[in-house]
C-alpha cells in the first residue's frame, strides 16, 4: 500500500511538472528578438514620396498570418488613419517573410502589429508646413473595421515607430 502511494505521488509530481512547462513564456516570434524586429522595420519601411508630400502621419494596425517556414500567407488591415499609410507598411511586412517564428505545434499563427508613422518636425515650421498638415488631416481617409474580427490565437507585437524627414 505504501508502494502505491509513492507511485501515485511520483505521477502527480510528473503531471505538475508538465503543467508548469506548458506555462513557460514563448520566445519572441521574430528571428533575433524585439530590437532586431524594430530595426528591421525601421530599415525596411520606405516612406513613399506621396506620404512625405502630404506630411501624412498616423497609425496602421495589421493582422497577418505566418506559416511554419515564417512566410506571411495573409494580411488584414484592422485600422489605418489613412489609406496612404498602408502601402509602405504592407511592403515592409512582405519583406519580413521567412523571419517569423510561430509557436511549436501550430501550422500557422496570427500576429497583430501596430505602426506609428510621423515626420520629424522641422526646427522652423513655416505656415505652409502647418497648412499642409491641416489639409492632410482634413482630407484623410481612415480604414475602419466595421464587422467583428475573430482573433483566435494571435500575438500582439510591440508598436513600430517610424519617423521620416520632411524635404
Amino acid at each position: 500500500m505504501n508502494f502505491m502511494k509513492r507511485i501515485f505521488f511520483v505521477i502527480a509530481i510528473l503531471f505538475a511538472a508538465l503543467s508548469v512547462k506548458a506555462q513557460e513564456t514563448l520566445m519572441f516570434p521574430f528571428q533575433g528578438g524585439s530590437s532586431v524586429m524594430t530595426q528591421f522595420f525601421k530599415d525596411s519601411l520606405a516612406v513613399s514620396p506621396d506620404v512625405v508630400q502630404k506630411k501624412a502621419t498616423g497609425t496602421v494596425i495589421m493582422k497577418f498570418t505566418a506559416d511554419e517556414q515564417g512566410v506571411i500567407t495573409k494580411m488584414i488591415i484592422y485600422y489605418a488613419d489613412d489609406y496612404l499609410l498602408t502601402g509602405p507598411v504592407i511592403a515592409a511586412l512582405k519583406k519580413s517573410s521567412h523571419h517569423w517564428i510561430i509557436p511549436h505545434g501550430f501550422k500557422t499563427y496570427d500576429f497583430i502589429i501596430q505602426f506609428a508613422i510621423s515626420f520629424n518636425p522641422p526646427a522652423n515650421a513655416d505656415a505652409s508646413t502647418k497648412d499642409a498638415l491641416y489639409s492632410y488631416y482634413a482630407s484623410r481617409r481612415s480604414i475602419l473595421t466595421t464587422n467583428q474580427v475573430p482573433l483566435d490565437n494571435a500575438t500582439l507585437l510591440p508598436t513600430i515607430k517610424v519617423n521620416y524627414d520632411l524635404q
